[in-house]
């Protein structure tokens, strides 16, 4: 039997998750979280074989999280599921250790099937998303301006782009304005940008919001 521990925010999506796990044959949830601190609690105190993830956890980034759960048990399986576009966070997810990347609008039998291939050992990510990954590597350009940010700079990067202040930002994360205003900084300096401007229409241009 696979034991699998739910890491959602939203219980109610975490019950849909139980209920299509129940009507699998080999599988079982046996644990839950709904922030990344309670992630890493059970991660510690109790024996998993997969790890379903959503990427936004509250205060702290799901990538964030999956770093450090690969850090105590790195051969633990994870299934990143988001209800961001794969072009957004699939290739982070993966680099970061993730054994696969799945929307929230994929379809029941898509995630049992994401969830069967990564119990055996195997990554998973869609047909749409393989295509992209081969078209990168068949590619002789170099990485967008994006895949140069670090993790927690392209979570800033998206906020900004939203228009989020400094302060609301910095809340969000749990840390100083100051922190935020340095980030802003670094990340303007390495995608060779002038003001936010510049980050909101990127980030519409390449489906980053």
């Amino acid at each position: 039997m696979i034991r699998i521990l739910i890491a959602d925010d939203h219980g109610i999506f975490r019950e849909g998750l139980k209920q299509v796990i129940a009507g699998t044959a080999n599988m079982t949830v046996a644990g839950e979280a709904a922030d990344g601190l309670e992630v890493l609690g059970k991660i510690r105190e109790h024996d998993y074989d997969l790890v379903i993830l959503d990427i936004s956890l509250p205060g702290r980034s799901g990538l964030e999280i999956l770093a450090e759960v690969k850090a105590l048990r790195p051969k633990l399986p994870i299934l990143v599921l988001s209800m961001y576009p794969e072009e957004q966070y699939a290739m982070r997810a993966l680099k970061s250790g993730a054994s696969g990347y799945l929307t929230k609008g994929s379809s029941f039998q898509e995630l049992v099937e994401a969830l069967q291939k990564i119990a055996m050992g195997k990554k998973y990510v869609s047909a749409a998303m393989a295509e992209v990954l081969a078209s990168r590597l068949a590619s002789d350009t170099g990485r967008p301006p994006h895949e140069r940010l670090s993790d927690r700079e392209f979570q800033v990067m998206r906020m900004i782009a939203t228009g989020a202040t400094p302060k609301r930002i910095a809340d969000e994360l749990m840390v100083g304005i100051k922190t935020i205003n340095t980030y802003r900084v670094r990340i303007l300096q390495k995608m060779e940008m002038k003001c936010n401007a510049d980050l909101t229409r990127y980030a519409i241009e390449h489906r980053l919001m």
